[in-house]
């Protein structure tokens, strides 16, 4: 094991060694290790993803032994000293790690493939309703054609177009949250995922939503470096705790289009909390957005993003499986 300014060669294991310890990554080139990472290799014939299938399944050891009282660190004595059962047999590393990378790289296809779909989609809303270049009736980009623009409160937008509230195309499901904690979920069987502010924090045995939806972070972590809100696309049956608005479209507006909409939106004015960041309801659907009078366009955009949508729920869910047979695989052939 190399640590702190040293050269990882290429396919070497790398693991953080300060907090969050255990984050492993494979070396794709030679590189230079800064503070708080290690190289490791094993000895002789080099088979980096069996070590790396190694580590993985021997990490929660690792984190258990951390040691400062502010950040946790292990050091190479931790590593070096740390009791693994290993096969010596080359063949049967080089089956277990076959088995183990092809599932984990079907699952970085599928994560490849929907973030693909979704730049798509975000390249097309920003196209029509942030450049204004969305087909004329001749098929022709509208403003760069000579479409005709008119003045607004938040600038000039092309004619026919209006400035509303985002209240007026949303609909939030904030009063059917609600919060569990940790005490409470640890009874409980994990079966559903529990969304809290910005991520999946949990499994629980009931869900409280089914069906698409967008979270949008209340307080805490709401906001990226962008200014835009930190959002989770979600579906089927869910629990969501009271730190993220529970958001779908309304009427004849899609809850695809709203995240793709949302993706695009500056909330930073809508902000409140100079320690604890908070978005309430009443900012959120103040925020101004600039919309065509005509839903027709809103639905035509809709038409060709669902498929993608579609898609990148379909590349999950099998990834999540996918997830699921590793993590079943991984004790039993180490």
């Amino acid at each position: 094991c190399t640590e702190n300014k040293k050269i990882a060669n290429k396919n070497d294991v790398i693991m953080s060694v300060r907090a969050p310890v255990g984050d492993l990554n494979i070396a794709q080139t030679q590189i230079s290790l800064g503070r708080g990472v290690c190289a490791m290799r094993l000895k002789g014939e080099q088979n980096s993803n069996y070590l790396f299938y190694l580590m993985k399944h021997n990490i929660k050891e690792m984190i258990n032994r951390e040691s400062g009282t502010v950040f946790g660190s292990v050091n190479k004595k931790d590593i070096l000293g740390l009791d693994v059962k290993i096969t010596n047999n080359k063949l049967e590393q080089k089956a277990i790690a076959h088995i183990l990378s092809t599932l984990d790289d079907k699952i970085e296809v599928n994560n490849q493939i929907n973030k693909t779909l979704e730049n798509m989609a975000q390249a097309i809303f920003k196209q029509w309703f942030v450049d204004f270049e969305f087909p004329n009736e001749d098929g022709e980009p509208y403003k760069s054609s000579g479409g005709e623009m008119v003045e607004s409160e938040l600038g000039m937008i092309p004619k026919g177009w209006v400035v509303k509230e985002l209240g007026d195309i949303i609909e939030l499901h904030d009063s059917k949250r609600v919060p569990l904690s940790k005490k409470e979920r640890e009874k409980r069987e994990k079966i559903y995922p529990y969304y809290g502010a910005a991520s999946l924090m949990d499994y629980v045995d009931d869900y409280i939503f089914d069906g698409v939806y967008v979270l949008l972070g209340e307080d805490g972590t709401v906001i990226n470096e962008n200014g835009n809100p930190i959002l989770q696309y979600v579906w089927d049956k869910f629990w969501v705790n009271n730190h993220a608005h529970v958001v779908t479209g309304r009427d004849n507006i899609s809850t695809n289009f709203i995240y793709v909409l949302l993706k695009n939106i500056n909330v930073s004015g809508a902000i409140t909390g100079a320690v604890q960041l908070k978005i309430n309801q009443k900012n959120l659907k103040e925020l101004k957005i600039v919309l065509p009078k005509d839903v027709t366009m809103i639905e035509e955009f809709s038409e060709l993003i669902n498929k993608s949508f579609e898609r990148i729920r379909i590349n999950s869910d099998e990834s999540s499986m996918l997830i699921n047979i590793r993590d079943a695989l991984l004790p039993k052939l180490m």
